[in-house]
């Protein structure tokens, strides 16, 4: 009678399975959040630094600050006219030719070349 009152605790295994799930979200939720903030900061940081770097060599900001700034559509034509010039290749015919070549004899690998030649006495 024992024999047949097998049972399986599912519960244990969806509690560990809950938590697992719960965890796995919030870490790709937060991992994301801080890549939109690092993504979103990188300009203002990097502009940071070249406003100092300036100071230090005694350019004055408020005149260069127009400088610094470089709008997205001049972005967009350098970034195109980079693709289109890294990109360039020759546009093939897309034809196959299969040309036979004869080959005159070569022993390279010849198998009887590989052979001993055993001398018997």
């Amino acid at each position: 009678m024992n024999i047949l009152k097998i049972g399986l605790d599912f519960q244990g295994a969806i509690d560990e399975g809950l938590t697992i799930a719960i965890v796995g979200y919030v870490t790709v939720f937060l991992a994301l959040v801080i890549l939109y903030f690092v993504f979103t900061y990188i300009a203002k940081i990097y502009k940071l630094q070249i406003r100092q770097k300036l100071l230090k060599e005694g350019v004055k900001v408020d005149e260069c600050c127009k400088e610094i700034d470089i709008p997205g559509d001049v972005v967009a034509a350098i970034s195109t006219a980079l693709y289109m010039t890294l990109m360039l290749h020759d546009e093939e015919s897309k034809v196959l030719t299969i040309k036979k070549v004869s080959r005159t004899y070569s022993p390279w690998n010849s198998k009887i070349y590989s052979m001993r030649n055993l001398k018997k006495w």
